[in-house]
């Protein structure tokens, strides 16, 4: 790898790790561009694709069907729990997800076994408060309890829940 796409690809390690939530690889390369790095959003595709065949982050699917990307914690590969409305995560204990994907492999005889686990459900951040009197879904302005913002700015970005 030559100089500059090293330099790229820590750029976007650099910036993925300033995010506690996953973050698509259009949102980081905003991120970045914000940032004035001058990369292209090909480049930023490149270097998540090294980072997760390399094991260096997570990926989920967001509803739309794009991937959605968070660096991995030293300890590992982790299962999250999505919001569905804003996005939030939080990382769940799976140890019996890991241990059903180990029994399931050593019973088949299979080897090299993958697998994917992802569950969603409402935060309660943005679950709608009896108490809290809302527009219709009609009227404008009318945004979840807990909006995210796509900004570029990271600052914007950070999440209540660090892993």
């Amino acid at each position: 790898m030559g100089g500059r796409t090293t330099q790229q690809r820590r750029a976007v390690t650099h910036a993925l790790a300033g995010c506690q939530d996953f973050v698509s690889a259009q949102e980081l390369h905003a991120l970045l561009v914000a940032g004035d790095h001058a990369i292209g959003l090909t480049t930023v595709y490149r270097a998540l694709r090294e980072l997760e065949a390399d094991g260096g982050v997570d990926v989920v699917r967001e509803e739309a069907g794009g991937r959605l990307y968070r660096l991995r914690p030293a300890d590992g590969h982790r299962h999250y729990l999505m919001c569905r409305d804003c996005g939030r995560s939080r990382p769940v204990d799976s140890e019996a997800v890991e241990e059903w994907a180990s029994r399931i492999a050593a019973d088949t005889g299979f080897t090299a076994v993958e697998h994917t686990v992802e569950l969603t459900g409402i935060c309660t951040g943005c679950l709608p408060r009896p108490d809290v009197r809302r527009p219709s879904s009609g009227d404008e302005g009318d945004e979840p309890p807990c909006h995210w913002d796509h900004a570029p700015d990271p600052r914007d970005r950070a999440r209540s829940y660090a892993s």
